[in-house]
């Protein structure tokens, strides 16, 4: 007698097999009845089956389309199975798949979970649905996400399992079903990324990365993980696997109470100043906020002036910190305004119309040429020198230089280290709280002392009489200023805040905040939104942006100024600019403007500063909302950056644009590695090429694969750099990129000691470069020849070939190219024994590598020149050299995995 069986098969299509042969019903919802019975199991009232398979029905029609349901499924299983109650329905007996499935995936055993994968068909009920129970389908829904979610666990333990047991062709076969099954899954990825890296197949592993970070980007908008591209990078390499708001204005001239408690600090700037003959100085006020630098530096500013020197001032702003030169565009701009123009050199003002175009034509474009980075400093730092300096010495003040721009220090720094033959006083403030140890501005104060230049002059806060006498000049009663004293803490800042409010002094108010809303909320209706746009732009500007911003006509804009001036929220500068008094007044007047009408506000400041200053256009057009005219901006704006080779804020300006979706981001991502690698930031360049790669299309590629190995080379890692040139080769677009790949791989098996192999390269890369017509590659390509002919002792050639070499690279005004020639010639005159002319060739290398901001060629020329001093008998020259090019090695190899091969960047 053969035993009754059901079978009910749910993971994938529904298969219902009664004593082995097809249920035949002829109706969905039988077989969507029979399926939830099956899982859900127990006893189910008539209703609410009724009420999940026509929810749309009254309840006696959908009772009575149960019934008709119920009899079709009984009738087809031959009245077996299902019980029928008079209020209630159930499955007796069957074999369901779901339930092997959850009773196998709760098991230890690998067979078993073998088995729950095998189990696994397909989703559950896949491709069953009904059209009109959207109550069915969400039961369906969640049953289906909840098995796939349970399968991944099994797939997970399953891929672990097997390849801790040596079975690596099953566990990537379990973890690539895994992935399949949620492609977002970066665990998932990393697994697989793992798994084909212990099978050797690195290849498989740099795709399955690649695919990772299209995915994530695509799908999520977001990176991998630093845990995923570590796992990737144990395998490419070898392995296995509220910040305190900005101050904004310092106006000259807006001191409404005395200076007090400052006496001992003003002798000490005013002694610093008369101490400026031939040489200049350095001044630094150092202080917490709200101590009051600024108001001292005014009271040398004014007593200056009086005098009748010149006094230039500028502002560093948080909110511009990322914005190349902005603090030293300001500076000139003022130096020039204040000075004589008519003192400044011709060739120094055409340096400077670089950042100024009123002072006239630059004479290059670019600072690509030899020594342009350094003309353009000098300069600049000529400008304001000649412009400021007349009978008495210049008087050159930066504010909060601890916000500075990366590219103004640069322009601080070069001038600060030619003091000795520039009469003027350069007088800086900043926040020890806000200066990092590391922070340039440190290094500034330091080149200058050691030179006997410098004076720092630290700032404590205002004792109890100090503060009585403030409040008594601002006629305040002495039981008031011993309150204030109090509530102050001595800290200038607060005590001439509460004493400007218009408090009666009844009470003291809950703090500064408190005071500055009431003073910005106190304005009338036009002045407010005068001063929300005052406040959205954040810098000092004249009343014609702010017109442009607040939407308000000119007389109106007029009246509105008046009145904020009138009230001590703006003042107005010498130059017409104006500015609030306080950072912390604008960043209420900011936070108390709403969000809707800030980025109104913003939208207009974009548009009325124009495309000519992209990155504060940049700014303004995210806090707009204008994620993808910002994007752009800020594309435009790193461009801009790195054509001026202020490479941090081209850095910043490039991570924007790709944080905020724009185009290409291939070329923005590897745009950042460029920038990365010149800084040696290497693991975070090979990060961002290897993202490059997975967004490049096939015309970007190749010369991704082409940056990528380039970075390996750097590293000292030859095997790494080699594979991935094979890969940037098969890949190349065309005969000009192509020359450059195998010029590189022929200096990679020169430094493999595989110089037959490198010279048929560097002859193959120079028929490539011709046949291009490309004088960038024959450059690298007669470079290449003249490393190989210097190496076999062929000096003559050598000599040829990068002389060659130097002629096309400078003709191209091509800076990389031309200090490659310069130093490869000056080691090849070494050889020869002509130590001068190579030192000198080195030192114009070296030139060319800081001007680019290429800091391990910087420090592998340092090293260089040590030797060369050293065999010239200058032996405390060649040991600071040598000190410089250690401290730079150390910092670049720090996150290589071979830190000691760094040291071999001799040639390139």
């Amino acid at each position: 007698m053969v035993t009754p069986s059901l079978a009910i098969d749910l993971l994938g299509p529904p298969v219902v097999l009664a004593d082995g042969v097809p249920l035949a019903v002829d109706t969905r919802k039988a077989t969507a009845l029979l399926a939830y019975l099956a899982v859900e199991g127990g006893v189910h009232n008539r209703d609410s089956l009724a009420e999940l398979l026509w929810p749309d029905y009254a309840t006696d029609r959908a009772r009575a389309a149960l019934r008709r349901t119920l009899s079709t499924l009984r009738s087809a299983l031959g009245g077996r199975w299902v019980t029928v109650a008079r209020d209630s329905v159930s499955l007796d007996g069957g074999e369901v798949d779901v339930d092997e499935f959850h009773q196998l995936a709760a098991s230890a055993e690998l067979g078993d979970l073998e088995r729950a994968a095998a189990l696994y068909r397909g989703p559950f009920l896949a491709g069953f649905g009904l059209r009109d129970s959207t109550v069915f389908d969400d039961w369906q829904s969640f049953r289906a996400a909840s098995l796939a979610r349970e399968l991944g666990g099994v797939l997970d333990r399953l891929a672990d399992g097997c390849a801790a047991s040596g079975d690596a062709v099953r566990a990537v076969e379990h973890a690539r079903r895994r992935l399949a099954l949620d492609p977002l899954n970066e665990t998932a990825h990393r697994r697989l990324i793992t798994l084909y890296g212990a099978s050797g197949e690195r290849a498989a592993a740099l795709t399955q990365y690649r695919d990772c970070v299209r995915i994530l980007h695509r799908e999520l908008g977001v990176a991998p993980t630093e845990e995923t591209t570590a796992a990737y990078h144990a395998i490419r390499e070898g392995g296995m696997t509220s910040a305190e708001p900005t101050r904004q204005a310092h106006i000259p001239g807006a001191r409404p109470h005395p200076l007090v408690g400052r006496g001992r600090e003003l002798a000490a700037l005013l002694e610093a100043y008369t101490r400026v003959g031939e040489k200049g100085r350095l001044a630094v006020l150092d202080g917490e906020m709200g101590i009051g630098k600024t108001r001292l530096a005014d009271e040398l500013v004014a007593r200056v002036r009086a005098a009748g020197g010149t006094a230039a001032t500028a502002r560093c702003v948080e909110a511009e910190s990322g914005l190349a030169f902005g603090c030293a565009i300001e500076l000139v701009r003022s130096a020039l305004r204040e000075g004589d123009e008519a003192a400044i050199g011709a060739a120094a003002a055409a340096e400077t119309a670089r950042l100024v175009p009123e002072l006239g034509t630059p004479p290059t474009p670019t600072l690509d040429g030899p020594g342009a980075q350094a003309r353009f400093l000098d300069g600049v730092a000529r400008v304001l020198a000649e412009a400021t300096s007349g009978e008495k010495p210049g008087l050159l003040f930066v504010d909060d230089v601890h916000w500075a721009d990366a590219s103004s220090l640069e322009v601080l720094a070069f001038l600060v280290r030619r003091l000795g033959d520039r009469p003027v006083l350069v007088l800086a403030t900043w926040r020890p709280e806000e200066l990092a140890p590391d922070h340039p501005a440190r290094a500034i104060l330091a080149d200058a002392s050691r030179d006997g230049l410098a004076d720092v002059i630290v700032l404590e806060r205002l004792d109890q009489d100090d503060v009585a006498e403030l409040a008594a000049a601002a006629g305040a009663s002495s039981e008031l200023s011993e309150r204030l004293y109090e509530e102050t803490q001595g800290l200038p800042f607060f005590v001439v805040e509460y004493l400007d409010s218009e408090a009666d002094g009844s009470s003291l108010p809950p703090g500064v905040r408190g005071l500055l809303e009431a003073r910005v909320t106190g304005v009338g209706e036009v002045a407010g939104q005068v001063v929300a746009a005052a406040a959205v732009l954040g810098r000092p500007s004249d009343p014609g942006l702010i017109r442009a911003v607040s939407g308000r006509s000119e007389e109106e804009t007029v009246t509105a100024l008046e009145e904020l001036t009138r009230r001590g929220l703006l003042a107005e500068s010498d130059g017409g600019e104006l500015a609030f008094r306080h950072e912390q007044a604008r960043r209420v007047a900011y936070e108390l403007t709403s969000a809707g009408r800030r980025r109104l506000l913003h939208g207009r400041a974009a548009g009325a500063l124009g495309p000519h200053n992209s990155g504060a256009v940049a700014q303004h057009l995210r806090l707009a909302g204008r994620d993808g005219e910002a994007a752009v901006a800020y594309r435009r704006a790193g461009e801009q950056a790195r054509d001026l080779y202020a490479n941090a804020e081209a850095l910043a300006a490039f991570r924007e644009a790709l944080a905020l979706g724009g185009d290409d981001p291939a070329s923005l991502h590897a745009a950042i590695g460029d920038l990365e690698t010149l800084a040696g930031e290497y693991g975070s360049a090979l990060d961002s090429y290897e993202a490059a790669a997975a967004l490049a299309d096939a015309q970007q590629l190749g010369a991704v694969e082409h940056r990528i190995g380039l970075l390996h080379e750097r590293r000292g890692e030859w095997e790494l750099a080699e594979s991935s040139f094979e890969d940037a080769l098969r890949t190349a677009p065309g005969p000009a990129l192509a020359a450059r790949i195998v010029a590189d791989r022929s200096l990679n098996a020169h430094r493999r000691r595989r110089d037959d192999e490198a010279e048929a390269l560097a002859q193959e890369a120079l028929a490539l470069a011709r046949q291009a017509a490309d004088s960038r590659a024959l450059a690298q390509a007669h470079n290449i020849l003249g490393v190989l002919a210097s190496g076999r002792g062929d000096h003559a050639e050598a000599r040829a070939q990068l002389e060659q070499s130097l002629a096309l690279a400078t003709a191209d005004d091509d800076p990389v190219a031309r200090a490659a020639a310069l130093n490869n010639l000056a080691l090849a005159l070494r050889a020869e024994g002509e130590l001068d002319r190579a030192l000198e060739l080195t030192e114009e290398a070296l030139a060319l590598c800081v001007a680019v901001g290429d800091r391990h060629r910087e420090a592998a020329l340092e090293n260089n020149a040590a030797d060369l001093l050293q065999a010239l008998d200058r032996r405390d020259e060649a040991m600071e050299r040598l000190k410089s090019a250690v401290a730079t090695f150390a910092e670049i190899g720090e996150d290589a995995a071979t830190e000691p091969e760094i040291w071999k960047l001799v040639e390139w």
